[in-house]
């Protein structure tokens, strides 16, 4: 199994490239090679760190945490989830996604991970899609699946994890268990399936910016595939004394591929630590507390901590960010204040941190997400798939074979064809590639919105308004906001008079909070196209 880092210092980006070699394991499990090789060899080393409602630190051991993992595996076993099927994570931060993530992998099920401030609608579309069969949940996250169940024929068990405060009033039946009691009766014995790299893993949802969300299927080795895209914005992460945290969100890519699981895989103590809302006092506060040297930090969270300094210097190694160019401002901010140059990086829900900056290596160049990370072969290419010249502007792109890359969309092969060209994989950024490699974004070629560090399709949010009784017709855009990069506004053709405030707490409860429009903007017609599609474009050229 893996547990050293598969980038060794070098002098220069062209030598790591050169001396890099993909492992290629015949067999590959996340669960062994997270937990699985470290209870064995390093029962007693700390996985995770978290504090609990006192503010006191907790510490879970690798064998604690693969014992936790095979009781759970045992537990779904039992209720007949097997090999394949997929096993959805309603939970933030916690032990117990990490838990449910081992189970899962162990009996080569199928994790399916839900960001926890979804609504009836994102979940059920989600849940309806993959064909999930258990979902594991907590209790203020299980009135959710009350309205939505009967919807659901495939989803046969839920398996909240109450805590002290949840009482049995809060425990609806019809295939709902206890998921801390379920596992304390099982064995800890379950086996750990060799399964080959190419083996699904999760299953994780895109945007839906160009239609509804597309299940992206991973697999195993999606996480050797991340690794040279964590060592390096780390700094060649790990070092002695290394402790990762993110304030992002555990079922996100970002959260499981970029934080969580490396660390489990090379021994990194995990900070486990979700906020209800982002607080720069209570990240730094955070940050020394639990003794963090790194952190993948989102360009939102960095620029609210901007407006909050830290009061004493900070004991960081390494600052990671992606989603968005941060600019030279922000990368002298955060070299004054945090202590390090942030490196930033660049990935997609089909194929993540493929570009990369090192400061020990190469300087960063502001604006520029970086160059390919080792491993990986992004080029900018024109219509036909054809890499373009230096500076040149067109698509980014990823040439498969890449074992970040993901394996399909769910039960959509029309979809997964139109993803690539050839061998590559285009990702609708459009953008330009310098002389030395760097790579600097210019437009998107899609409807994407980033807002807050999420990346946000407009159609699900234009259906959810459509669904309510007085609209007509919705068209969603992304405008320009200087701490959020952008905030969702919403054009509306009213069928009846209404508030604004109605429909943004319409899509708020129906959806998630962060995918709400923050203005409303009510419209006679809308701009459409001779086939009848909106133009979205029309609206922002406009200036909305």
């Amino acid at each position: 199994m893996i547990a050293t880092p598969l980038l060794a210092r070098r002098e220069s980006w062209s030598a790591l490239q050169t001396a890099f070699r993909w492992p290629r394991p015949a067999a590959f499990n996340i669960a062994e090679a997270s937990v699985g090789h470290w209870a064995r060899t390093a029962p007693e080393r700390v996985a995770l760190k978290m504090l609990d409602g006192a503010d006191r630190v907790q510490t879970w051991r690798y064998r604690d945490l693969d014992r936790a993992g095979a009781q759970c595996a045992t537990m779904l076993a039992a209720h007949g989830v097997g090999a394949g099927d997929r096993v959805a994570i309603l939970l933030p931060q916690a032990p117990e996604t990490i838990i449910v993530h081992l189970g899962a992998y162990r009996l080569g099920a199928i994790v399916v991970p839900l960001f926890t401030l979804f609504g009836a609608d994102g979940l059920a579309f989600r849940l309806a899609d993959s064909g999930a069969r258990a979902i594991v949940t907590d209790a203020a996250n299980l009135p959710k699946l009350a309205g939505i169940r009967a919807d659901l024929p495939a989803l046969a068990w839920a398996f909240p994890t109450y805590g002290p405060g949840d009482g049995p009033g809060d425990r609806p039946g019809d295939g709902a268990r206890d998921f801390h009691a379920e596992c304390a009766m099982a064995r800890d014995s379950a086996a750990r399936r060799a399964t080959p790299p190419d083996t699904p893993a999760f299953l994780s949802y895109t945007s839906g910016t160009t239609g509804p969300p597309k299940g992206a299927l991973h697999a195993h080795r999606v996480l050797i595939g991340h690794l040279p895209g964590v060592e390096l914005p780390h700094e060649f992460f790990p070092q002695p004394g290394d402790c990762l945290w993110t304030p992002a969100d555990w079922a996100w890519m970002g959260g499981l591929t970029n934080v969580m699981l490396p660390a489990l895989l090379y021994g990194v103590p995990l900070v486990a630590h979700r906020f209800a809302k982002f607080d720069p006092e209570r990240a730094y506060w955070l940050i020394e507390r639990l003794g963090v040297r790194n952190t993948f930090l989102p360009p939102t969270a960095l620029k609210l901590m901007r407006q909050s300094p830290p009061r004493a210097p900070l004991n960081l190694r390494s600052v990671a960010s992606g989603g968005e160019a941060l600019g030279a401002e922000m990368v002298a901010w955060g070299q004054a204040a945090l202590g390090q140059t942030i490196n930033e990086f660049y990935g997609q829900t089909e194929c993540n941190l493929v570009l990369a900056n090192t400061a020990s290596v190469a300087p960063v160049r502001p604006g520029s997400t970086g160059r390919a990370v080792p491993g990986h072969s992004v080029a900018v290419i024109d219509a036909d798939g054809t890499p373009l010249p230096p500076d040149a502007t067109g698509e980014i792109a990823v040439r498969r074979p890449d074992p970040a890359m993901f394996l399909g969309y769910w039960n959509r092969p029309e979809k997964t064809a139109e993803k690539f060209i050839g061998d590559w994989m285009r990702t609708g950024d459009e953008g330009r590639m310098d002389a030395e490699g760097y790579v600097y974004f210019s437009a998107r070629s899609d409807d994407v919105i980033t807002s807050s560090g999420y990346r946000i399709g407009p159609t699900e949010i234009e259906q959810c308004l459509t669904a309510h009784p007085a609209v007509a017709m919705a068209a969603v855009i992304g405008v320009p906001d200087p701490v959020r990069t952008e905030i969702v506004r919403a054009f509306v053709v009213a069928a009846e008079p209404i508030a604004p405030e109605a429909l943004i707490a319409h899509v708020r409860d129906r959806l998630s909070p962060h995918m709400a429009p923050r203005e409303i903007v009510f419209r006679d017609t809308l701009p459409m196209t001779a086939t009848g599609k909106i133009l979205r474009r029309a609206l922002r050229d406009d200036g909305g």
